[in-house]
């Protein structure tokens, strides 16, 4: 593979932004699978499905312009931390919405509904910080808040267990329904490791 020597700072925060932007893209299929008609659901999955697809080259497209760029706008160890730990994300968000359908249980309880509104506010955030990137400074506000809404999802999912096994509901449904939660947290665990990098980044550059 050819090196290309001269510098091309700007496709690379380009591409984070575009990762990024079909990230809050997915946050907000997620949270219309999440809160939406049951009858939407299937043509909701599949639209997350792709989104998944779309993220997947796009990181691809992230890690093939490093390993073609002599020289990078940073460490390209965190290029590529970066790019992968923005696909994990869309994977947890495609994990929950395939269990949404597989379980296809009739109404899915508020806490689920509440969790997918932080994650679209932590996508949201990403998406702007990666307009940012370049500029390095500054983005402390963002990490400082996407780990308050990882502090909120953690706490609402203790919360939501403590119901699960409170007897409100019968052994097969708690199984489907902690299953579905574990995706919708471990997404804003995923989004908080973005931010970590992202800060991460930002120490090293400035």
């Amino acid at each position: 593979m050819r090196l290309r020597l001269t510098p091309r700072e700007n496709v690379f925060y380009e591409m984070f932004t575009s990762s990024a932007n079909n990230l809050l893209e997915g946050a907000h299929v997620l949270e219309a699978l999440v809160t939406g008609n049951r009858g939407e659901r299937d043509a909701l999955a599949k639209q997350l499905r792709d989104l998944e697809h779309v993220g997947d080259d796009r990181t691809h497209s992230i890690l093939r312009e490093v390993n073609s760029t002599f020289v990078t706008p940073f460490d390209r160890e965190d290029i590529y931390r970066l790019a992968s730990r923005l696909d994990d994300v869309m994977d947890y968000f495609d994990a929950a919405g395939d269990l949404i359908v597989l379980y296809d249980l009739e109404v899915l309880p508020l806490e689920m509904h509440r969790l997918t509104e932080i994650l679209v506010r932590g996508a949201e955030l990403t998406a702007s910080a990666m307009g940012r990137l370049k500029a390095v400074t500054g983005l402390s506000d963002y990490w400082i808040e996407i780990n308050r809404l990882e502090n909120d999802a953690d706490k609402l999912y203790r919360r939501f267990l403590a119901r699960l096994f409170s007897g409100e509901y019968d052994a097969l449904t708690v199984m489907k329904l902690k299953e579905i939660a574990e995706q919708l947290e471990g997404a804003a665990d995923a989004l908080e490791n973005v931010g970590d990098t992202v800060e991460s980044i930002a120490v090293k550059e400035s």
